[in-house]
């Protein structure tokens, strides 16, 4: 009699696809991430389901890795927000209610650390790195109740994270007060003999849950081993009642015990898959991922009148791209093209052209004179590029993210056309992009965008929406620059410019340091001038707080949205600090010619760092307070705190 627990990957969406997490992240807005969530749970639980494998809250640095795109991106403040969001999205208000699904957060911990960006591989993680950078998102989503942890691929200082009892008891269980369950990764237990720290699935059985892994997924090693271990007296029995207390709470908080079936209800999936008013949500979510990287002379927004339009690349006419990895449940013959959201958007007397740009049959032969023959006809170019939606992902690391030969060869084509070129990104992750930076005229950075990707990006195109997007993760110059960053710590030579007006201290010699684009940067059709921040006070004492007021005008003819970020350094402590980290933000919508008075207060808790000791504290001494619209073009004020 005790009821069965349907758990699925639903991860940015269920019928009704939204955006990939890491394009989600890219808003900066937490109310459109929590209603995502919230759409997917009462979708998914429409149709049975209890549990979802979701929020992945991996912080990540290095866009090799595959599974970048599920999660929010490199920094622990803005991954811990979102963290948040999306567990209140699929949790809702009460677990028990018709609507809602259980969040699992994954991969505990330090998974998006792994070695080369290449899955499944080693990490080397310093304690300190792991308490300051990967573990703050997890722990934010425990304390919004999140009611199950899933364990991590990856070993931790040589412990596989299943097996991994500091991880599991010490952090979780005991400092954290978690009370929910600990499931392992898909058979991530049988895995610890192919790490070398146990001979056999009986030894690796006992040690996933002697250090507190509760559910074996897919391993079948509990079943198989669990009794034994116990007559052997390898296992305590009060370790399996823990484990199976964990799980039977769960299923108690879900109402599964009053409703073994709940949810199960024809009439349910009826009205709300793919029910309207959630795609009118999906739409809003995916334009508001959007980020604007260049907009050279104003090229964009494009007038609705203009006579031909020629739209080029494979991806731009597929539906199942759009929608990207881990979207099982999706039709895809519902999804929303960029070309069908281009022809929508746009009245009869507009010409839209297509072309693939490469043979259908091999995307190494380029189409080029069947294309340009296509341009010479059409007043503007709207061209996709980057990678397929498949590309990204579980096990879909790459060691080259840059764009391919053949993409690069058609955009210089078709630019010397003269006619005005519009480069839409589609990738599930930061790429190397520096030719279309640098010769393309304007730039959007689309991601995948789910069920109505196309229809996004066209409000964008024409102007009926503002993009406001603003990137979770700094965009590279080259490979050899990963893991880049805005939250460097700062070195005994310092990055800068010398006598001679040439850089010195720690450098290339053949790139700048900077990434090409950095964390948090995004354009606007509008422009927004900041001024410096206002203190309310010189200094403040540990058990004070602080008013932080900036200024930010709406200078441009139309109405926008600005993320006005709030970054801290500390200039001098225990321990060496970054160079910034992001403490606070604030999404506003400043009309036209208007402007916007934005707060943050901050305390002695948000100063605090991990010391010299490994304590979590505030340390007296100088800080900095540094305010603008993306991590690097700052304007700050220094106080001191006593």
């Amino acid at each position: 009699h005790i009821p069965l627990l349907f758990g699925y990957d639903v991860i940015h969406g269920a019928k009704t696809s939204f955006p990939i997490p890491l394009a989600e992240a890219a808003s900066w807005d937490l109310d459109a991430i929590e209603k995502s969530a919230r759409i997917a749970a009462i979708e998914s639980s429409a149709l049975g389901l209890h549990w979802t494998f979701a929020p992945m809250v991996d912080i990540c640095r290095d866009p090799r890795w595959g599974r970048v795109m599920e999660g929010a991106g490199e920094d622990p403040y803005l991954g811990s927000q979102i963290a948040i969001s999306r567990v209140k999205g699929f949790q809702g208000k009460d677990l028990a209610a018709d609507d809602a699904i259980m969040a699992c957060v994954k991969h505990f911990a330090g998974y998006g650390a792994v070695e080369a960006g290449r899955d499944y591989n080693t990490t080397t993680i310093s304690i300190r790195n792991l308490r300051e950078v990967y573990l703050p998102p997890f722990k934010a989503a425990v304390k919004a109740g999140a009611g199950s942890v899933m364990t991590a691929f990856n070993d931790l200082d040589g412990t596989p994270a299943s097996a991994n009892s500091f991880l599991i008891r010490d952090v979780l269980k005991k400092e954290w007060k978690f009370e929910g369950f600990v499931v392992s990764d898909w058979n991530s237990i049988g895995e610890i003999m192919n790490w070398g720290t146990a001979k056999d699935r009986y030894t690796a059985g006992e040690q996933a849950i002697n250090a507190g892994t509760d559910m074996d997924m897919c391993g079948f090693i509990y079943s198989g081993e669990l009794k034994k271990l116990v007559q052997d007296k390898k296992v305590s029995i009060e370790r399996v009642d823990d484990a199976v207390r964990r799980v039977l709470k769960m299923k108690f908080s879900l109402g599964l015990f009053d409703n073994p079936y709940r949810n199960n209800n024809a009439e349910r999936e009826k009205k709300l898959l793919n029910a309207q008013a959630h795609l009118e949500v999906s739409r809003d979510v995916a334009r508001r991922s959007i980020v604007l990287l260049k907009n050279e002379k104003n090229i964009l927004p494009l007038k609705k009148d203009i006579k031909s339009v020629l739209v080029v690349g494979e991806v731009a006419s597929t539906k199942g791209d759009m929608s990207s990895t881990w979207s099982g449940m999706v039709d895809p013959k519902k999804n929303v093209t960029i070309l069908d959201g281009i022809k929508a958007k746009l009245s009869a007397s507009t010409q839209v052209m297509y072309s693939a740009g490469t043979d259908p049959k091999d995307e190494t032969v380029l189409k080029l004179d069947t294309t340009l023959r296509l341009a010479e006809k059409a007043d503007v170019i709207i061209m996709t590029m980057g990678e397929r939606g498949w590309w990204v992902g579980e096990n879909n690391s790459h060691a080259n993210i840059g764009i391919r030969k053949n993409e690069l060869a058609m955009m210089e084509a078709l630019i010397k056309t003269g006619k005005p070129l519009v480069v839409l990104l589609t990738n599930g992750r930061p790429f190397i992009i520096n030719e279309i930076a640098e010769e393309a005229p304007a730039v959007l950075e689309t991601w995948w965008l789910g069920s109505q990707a196309g229809n996004a990006i066209a409000d964008v195109l024409f102007g009926d929406y503002n993009p406001s997007g603003k990137l979770p993760m700094s965009f590279p110059r080259s490979i050899g620059q990963i893991p880049v960053y805005y939250a460097q710590r700062n070195t005994g030579r310092p990055y800068k410019a010398n006598r001679r007006g040439q850089y010195d201290g720690t450098m290339y010699r053949d790139v700048v340091n900077s990434p090409l684009y950095p964390f948090g940067f995004g354009l606007s059709y509008t422009k927004f001038e900041y001024q410096p921040p206002v203190l309310s006070k010189d200094s403040i004492s540990m058990d004070d707080e602080m008013t932080i007021k900036v200024k930010v005008k709406n200078v441009g003819k139309i109405d926008g949205e600005e993320v006005v970020q709030l970054y801290i350094r500390d200039m001098v402590a225990s321990v060496s600090q970054p160079v910034k980290v992001l403490k606070g933000f604030r999404k506003v919508n400043i009309k036209a010619g208007e402007t916007a008075d934005i707060s943050f207060t901050i305390n002695s808790k948000d100063l605090s760092i991990w010391d010299k000791n490994m304590v979590f504290r505030a340390e007296p001494g100088l800080f900095k307070v540094m305010t603008g619209g993306d991590s690097d073009h700052l304007q700050e004020k220094s106080f001191y705190l006593k």
